[in-house]
């Protein structure tokens, strides 16, 4: 069973955040974790203009300790409706950049798993939240659900929060880790998971001159046989005893196999890997993992590699 002792929600007081931490609280609630609940005040530093000076940059604007326990208290307030039953730690903290506090805070707490909506308020906040999540999702060392705001209410069951769902598998190390944490949790619920692998086979193959006298269909056919198989391998026999697992070869481009698979399976979680950290992490995270959490009805939970 993978370690979930301690789970970080970061809010933003807006109605994405307040469903996020419906699914943290329902997860916190299925592995008896810790359930921490931060807010984070923007103490961006204000801008005096002076006509003779030109804008100046003073420093930036703590709260008063009666403006923070009156905010710690409007957190308060938010959290408690929807955490339920869960063991909860409300934390205010105060920092000019969002996505560094969360990631040190969930470096200090020792987090197994980080959960965030993907949207604010509107116009700005939209704009910067989506980036702060973007940003956390590429530099925390732990997995990180991302909830979409069109997202369905939390659980069905705080037993068992999700009984649909989708990993796909590129075989590299971050996915097959990812394919740990999809089987964990569908063996906790007794779920269904579909284990996924996308053949991105450019249509072109089929326009070259030689196609003539080449068996595409059969090239085709032997490719998918083979990662069917590659996928069958990796799923513990044990587990087949606790959930329904499925494994399935699919061509095409892979976000939007991954998203078909899971809108026809009307998935509960989407689990997948993330590569490195570099330059090729964020060409990657662009064109598979950002399009998949855009797309995506339902939570998707990305896991970096160890």
């Amino acid at each position: 069973m993978i370690a979930l002792d301690h789970i970080l929600c970061p809010v933003d007081l807006s109605e994405s955040s307040k469903l996020a931490l419906a699914h943290a609280a329902a997860v916190a609630s299925w592995y008896e974790s810790q359930l921490t609940v931060l807010h984070v005040f923007s103490n961006v530093p204000v801008f005096d203009v002076a006509p003779a000076l030109g804008a100046t940059t003073m420093p930036p604007v703590a709260l008063r300790d009666i403006d923070r326990e009156q905010l710690l208290d409007v957190v308060r307030q938010f959290a408690a409706p929807v955490t339920g039953d869960a063991s909860v730690d409300v934390r205010l903290a105060e920092a000019t950049d969002p996505r560094r506090e969360i990631l040190e805070q969930a470096k200090l707490l020792q987090a197994n798993l980080i959960v965030m909506g993907t949207h604010g308020r509107s116009g700005f906040d939209h704009l910067l939240l989506g980036s702060v999540t973007e940003k956390v999702i590429r530099k925390a060392a732990c997995p990180v659900m991302v909830v979409p705001r069109h997202a369905s209410e939390a659980a069905r069951s705080p037993a068992a929060p999700f009984k649909r769902i989708v990993c796909p598998v590129d075989f590299s190390a971050s996915s097959i880790r990812a394919l740990s944490y999809a089987l964990d949790f569908a063996q906790e619920a007794d779920a269904r998971i579909s284990v996924l692998h996308v053949i991105e086979m450019p249509p072109e193959l089929g326009e070259f001159p030689f196609a003539k006298d080449v068996n595409i269909n059969g090239i085709r056919a032997a490719a998918e046989a083979e990662q069917l198989q590659r996928l069958r391998a990796l799923v513990p026999a044990g587990a087949r005893d606790y959930c329904t697992v499925a494994t399935q070869v699919a061509e095409g481009r892979a976000h939007k196999e991954i998203l078909r698979v899971a809108s026809e399976e009307r998935a509960d979680l989407i689990v997948m890997g993330i590569q490195g950290r570099g330059a090729v992490d964020l060409m990657l995270f662009g064109s598979n993992t950002h399009a998949v959490i855009r797309g995506a009805a339902c939570p998707v939970l990305t896991v970096p590699s160890a």
